[in-house]
This record gives C-alpha cells, sequence and structure tokens, in this order.
C-alpha cells in the first residue's frame, strides 16, 4: 500500500505558485487580482487566496504537538474535551439552585453563578450548592471585588465540610478589578491588593483559578480579534506581575489566571486567534522562568458575542453563535458559553437557554467535535493566519508595555479610548453595509414587528445597571452599543409613528437591471421599517405613477438601467410631483446622467456606495417621523 500510495505521488507534479497564479489570473478575465482576491482583514494585515506548503514548512510552531510547549494545538492530547457551561444570576439561592439541578440534568457540566455582593453568606452558598456534587462539574462563581476573599472562605470551608478532594474540584472564583476601570470609568487600583490573598487562600486548590481576565467585555464593545488579543495578553500580564511583585511564587500565581474571552463571528480568525493566545501566553509566562512547561498553559472559557446580535430577525442570532461556538470548540478552548439568542431584549427564556445548552450538545454528541484534537492544524490557511494575528496581537501587547502596562494604560483611557474609536468605526461600516448584520442592514425581514421587544440593560455584579458608574470619574470608559443598535432605533422609531410609510418599486426598462434594483431598493428601504411594493414592471412612467399614487405611496423609487434613467428619470419625477407633491422621489444607482438629473430637482439617489443608515435617517426626517 505505501508503495502505491508513493507511486501515485509520484506521477504527479505539484503546480507551482506561478502557475496557480497564472490559472487565477485566466478566471479573473482581466479584473484586478488584488481587488478580488486579497483579503484585506480589519485587524491591519492582508490574507492571500491560497498557500503552499512551502509557506507553512517556514513557521517555526507548526511541527509542535498537541499538549505540548507552546500549546498552539491546544492544552490536550487524548482528546478536545470541554466544558458546557450555562451562567446562572442569582436573585434567589433556592430558586438559582432548582434551575441549577435542572440544566446539569439537560448536558450542562459548568455552572458559573453571577452572585450579587449583598447576598455572599454561608446560608446563600449552602442553598446554592445543595444537592450539586462540586467534584463531579466545574463550579465558578463571580461576586463584586468587595466581596470576593469573604465568598471565598466561605466556599472552602464548605468544599472541607463536605469533604471534597481539593484535587478533583475546578472552577473559579472570579477577581477581575481592573475590568471596573475599562467599564466603569472607577479605579479600583486598591483592591489588586486582594489577589495575592486570593491566591494564598487557594493555592492547595490546583483546578481553582481566581484571577480573571475578562477580555469578552472588549469582545463584546467592538475589539477587532488583535485588539481583544493583544489587551488580553496585557492584561494577564499585569495580573502575573502585580502577584509575583507581592511575593507569590511565578507557577503558582500564572495557574490561578483564567482568560475570559469572546468568540467574534469571523470564523477561521476566531479559530486561528485562540490558538495564537495559547502561543503567546505561553511564550509570555515562560520568560518568568517556571519550573513545569504545563503552568505555561493558558485556561480559555469563551462565550459568544453579544456585539452582533439583533433584537429583529433575532433568530438568526442562533446562526451567529452556533457558527462562533464551533470556532471555539475547534480550536480548543476550557469551557464555552452560548449567549441565548433572545439575550439583546429580553432576561433568557427556557426555551433559548434550551437552545443554548443543545447548540453544544450537537457539536459534541452529533459532530463529535470533542473527539479530535486541533482539527484546524496543518491547514496552510489557519497556520498562516494564526501567524499574522499572532503578530498583530503582540504589536499591540508590545505598544501598551510601553505606556507602562495595561494598567497605567486602562488608568490613562488609552485602551477604552483606542475601542471606543473602533467601535465608532464598525458602527459607521454598519451604517454603509460594510459591516453585514443579517435581517438588520442586510435582508431584513419586511414584515417584522418588534412586538413590544425593546433593548435591554444589564447589571453588574454590585447591582447597578451598565449605564451608569458605580461613582464619578475622570477615567474614560467603554461605550458598550450592539453593531445593530443604530438600525435598531431607527426601526422602533418608525414603528412607533403614527403610519407606516409605504415605498412603491416604479420599475420600468431593462428587465434584468429592474429587477436587481428593486431588490436591492425593497432591502435598502425595508431596513428602516417601511413596507414595500415591489412590482413586475410598467410599460411607462405614467402608469408606474398612478400606480403609486393609488397606493398611497410616501416613497417612490425609480427602478431601471442606468442608460434607460436619462430617458425616464426626469419625466417620472414631474409626473410623482404633479400628481402627489409630498411623495419621496428616489432614483436607485448612481447613472452619469446624475447631474442633469440633479439639476432637474432630483435630490435622492441609492446605491451601494452611499451611507444607508444616515440615508433612511433623512428620509425618516422628511417622513417627519
Amino acid at each position: 500500500m505505501t508503495d502505491s500510495k508513493e507511486k501515485l505521488f509520484s506521477d504527479f507534479t505539484a503546480p507551482t505558485r506561478q502557475e496557480w497564479r497564472d490559472k487565477i489570473e485566466v478566471d479573473l478575465k482581466g479584473a484586478d487580482y488584488q481587488k478580488k482576491m486579497v483579503w484585506r482583514t480589519n485587524e491591519g494585515f492582508s490574507m492571500e487566496p491560497f498557500y503552499l506548503k512551502e509557506d507553512v514548512d517556514k513557521l517555526p510552531l507548526v511541527n509542535a504537538l498537541p499538549g505540548e510547549f507552546p500549546f498552539v494545538r491546544g492544552n490536550k492530547k487524548a482528546d478536545n474535551q470541554w466544558y458546557v457551561r450555562q451562567n446562572i444570576k442569582v436573585t434567589e439561592p433556592k430558586e438559582a439552585n432548582k434551575k441549577a439541578q435542572d440544566v446539569l440534568n439537560r448536558g450542562i457540566d459548568s455552572l458559573g453563578f453571577r452572585l450579587p455582593g449583598d447576598m455572599v453568606s454561608k446560608e446563600n452558598i449552602e442553598t446554592l450548592l445543595d444537592g450539586i456534587y462540586c467534584d463531579c462539574v466545574e463550579i465558578s462563581f463571580r461576586t463584586c471585588p468587595k466581596h470576593v476573599l469573604e465568598l471565598t472562605d466561605i466556599l472552602l470551608a464548605y468544599y472541607e465540610q463536605k469533604g471534597y478532594d481539593k484535587e478533583k474540584l475546578v472552577g473559579g472564583i472570579g477577581f477581575d478589578p481592573i475590568e471596573k476601570i475599562l467599564t466603569k470609568g472607577k479605579d479600583t487600583t486598591a483592591m489588586l491588593a486582594v489577589a495575592p490573598q486570593l491566591v494564598e487562600k487557594l493555592k492547595n486548590y490546583p483546578g481553582i483559578r481566581c484571577v480573571m481576565v475578562h477580555s469578552e467585555t472588549l469582545a463584546n464593545s467592538g475589539a477587532y480579534v488583535y485588539q481583544e488579543l493583544g489587551y488580553a495578553l496585557s492584561w494577564g500580564k499585569e495580573y502575573l506581575e502585580q502577584l509575583i511583585n507581592a511575593g507569590v511564587d511565578a507557577d503558582l500565581a500564572a495557574k490561578k489566571i483564567k482568560f475570559y474571552m469572546g468568540i467574534g463571528g469571523n470564523y477561521f480568525m476566531e479559530i486561528a486567534k485562540f490558538r495564537a493566545a495559547r502561543m503567546l501566553w505561553a511564550q509570555i509566562v515562560k520568560q518568568y522562568k517556571p519550573k513545569c512547561n504545563c503552568t505555561c498553559q493558558m485556561v480559555v472559557n469563551a462565550a459568544t458575542t453579544t456585539y452582533n446580535m439583533t433584537i429583529f430577525d433575532s433568530y438568526v442570532n442562533m446562526l451567529r453563535s452556533q457558527t462562533e461556538t464551533m470556532s471555539a470548540a475547534l480550536a480548543g478552548v476550557h469551557s464555552v458559553v452560548v449567549t441565548p439568542f433572545d439575550a439583546p431584549y429580553e432576561v433568557p427564556t427556557d426555551f433559548a437557554e434550551r437552545i443554548a445548552r443543545n447548540q453544544q450538545l450537537l457539536l459534541k454528541e452529533e459532530c463529535h467535535f470533542d473527539k479530535i484534537v486541533d482539527v484546524a492544524g496543518g491547514s496552510y490557511f489557519v497556520e498562516e493566519l494564526t501567524k499574522a494575528i499572532a503578530e498583530q496581537a503582540w504589536k499591540l501587547f508590545l505598544a501598551i508595555e510601553d505606556e507602562g502596562g495595561f494598567l497605567a494604560a486602562a488608568l490613562a483611557g488609552s485602551i477604552q479610548n483606542a475601542l471606543n474609536e473602533t467601535d465608532k468605526a464598525r458602527h459607521a461600516n454598519a451604517g454603509k453595509r460594510k459591516e453585514f448584520l443579517l435581517g438588520t442592514n442586510q435582508f431584513p425581514n419586511f414584515n417584522e414587528k418588534s412586538e413590544g421587544k425593546e433593548p435591554l440593560g444589564s447589571v453588574c455584579c454590585c447591582n447597578t445597571a451598565t449605564h451608569q458608574t458605580c461613582e464619578e470619574s475622570s477615567i474614560p470608559a467603554l461605550k458598550t452599543s450592539r453593531l445593530a443598535s443604530d438600525f435598531e432605533t431607527l426601526r422602533l422609531t418608525t414603528e412607533r409613528a403614527a403610519k407606516q410609510p409605504v415605498a412603491f418599486m416604479l420599475t420600468i426598462g431593462n428587465l434584468a437591471m429592474r429587477q436587481a434594483r428593486a431588490q436591492f431598493s425593497c432591502n435598502f428601504l425595508a431596513a428602516a421599517g417601511y413596507k414595500v411594493i415591489d412590482n413586475l414592471g410598467f410599460p411607462t412612467v405614467e402608469e408606474g405613477v398612478d400606480a403609486a399614487v393609488k397606493t398611497g405611496a410616501d416613497i417612490v423609487v425609480l427602478c431601471s438601467s442606468d442608460d434607460e434613467y436619462a430617458e425616464y428619470g426626469i419625466p417620472a419625477y414631474n409626473a410623482l410631483k404633479a400628481a402627489d407633491p409630498k411623495a419621496i422621489f428616489i432614483i436607485a444607482g448612481a447613472p452619469a446622467c446624475s447631474d442633469d438629473l440633479k439639476a432637474a430637482g432630483i435630490e435622492n439617489f441609492i446605491h451601494v456606495r452611499v451611507d444607508q443608515l444616515k440615508t433612511l435617517q433623512e428620509l425618516n426626517k422628511k417622513l417627519g417621523i
């Protein structure tokens, strides 16, 4: 068999890079290779459309094995198991315990309790954990940093009372005061002194980590992949140095740090991000001369992002979170939280939470993602992408180090300002449809109504609404708003208007062009919540205008070919102006005769180069909405 394989391979000559390039050039039929084929990422680097073995052979870490330093291929050798986690916000301990026991019987093997600081007590912890075998599932807690030592003492006393084997307990006690600097603009520097005490209390519990890096906060604030990764590494290094400088052994310090990272919608980019994260973190920890390479392992809980979730067409959120979960699972993370699809507008229902659980169970039980380590390893594209993201994130990491480290940069506000600028740019790109949001700025559901759905705020561990700060501060804070929020505000405003605007497609002329432009215009205008009326076509503009007026159209869109707009544009505009002076006339496209059309009084044009959001906002103003 081996001989026949070798003979088969020898019968074929591998194409060279130039031969591949020549074939692509032929298929492009004169189109520009750089514009059509090269992916210019938001991360600041470009990716070629194809790579060869010789490209990957040059990468220094491509032959690293799973479970071995620098862990680019994962922390495990035998399988790709991960914890299926569900977070539970505790408002009443007995009800939270009931819910926890229920979900443990439905496939969950990791619980994350979000416990308000004023509810930390021995009685509440005993109620929460009643009937739960803490040595069989992962148990994590998050509470106000001011109460974390109290919580730890209560938990450890509970574990001692129950006689649990310290080696078998897995979980976390979330302590991340730096996050409040970013999200609240609150100087929590004084609370960093708690970290060494916390680590000391948990030094005999190897499976419980307590110093957390919540970079998922950055992902949910609009951070690009390289930004989340670069900042997360600097954030983790800040905690590592704080602990070591306080006298904590480097091995113990590194083994008590855990990363909570977001998962964005860019499928391959996210796979590469987690692979690059493990590699770079291992290199950072290695500089502190740990006694064992196992100390260099990065432990990551990944959560699907809320940044790209939507209120309208919310079931699409399931598709988003499914591909995001696949990215994290294939990349070999420690645990995954799938955010329920209805989280942007309501406290998740039982149905939404069940779907979120099953999304992970499906990947395990039906797709067997938990069986094979580093499926993406060896893919020329993924290996190159891992390298490119690592390089870009490392540049950012070094830039933060030059500012004095993550804490100094956060207190100065440079991190928050940079991410707020990114968020602003991404919102602008969504407005121009450079970033697509299915069901929002692209292919909206024409007939959907909000049915009372409103954007839902969240509450921090201090029981404080996220749009408020815990105290006044001059430190900038992250401005978090979902990417779809501007379109949702627009659509909700339209929905509350006394009358739903009607947009009528006056289709005429070239069949292919009028249909294409009518479809584009319907999608464009329906994103604002307008009722759109498409048509097969009219023989004359007069008949089209008559039909539009009969429907009570507020907007009439002329849909034809560029060449025919010179013939139909002005007559259609004049006919509409005479029949209904209040109606808004729009040309679908940017024809060469635009100047002539504008000179005749035509003001409105919609096409792929206009800012969709601003155009719709201006139309609403003209409509008196």
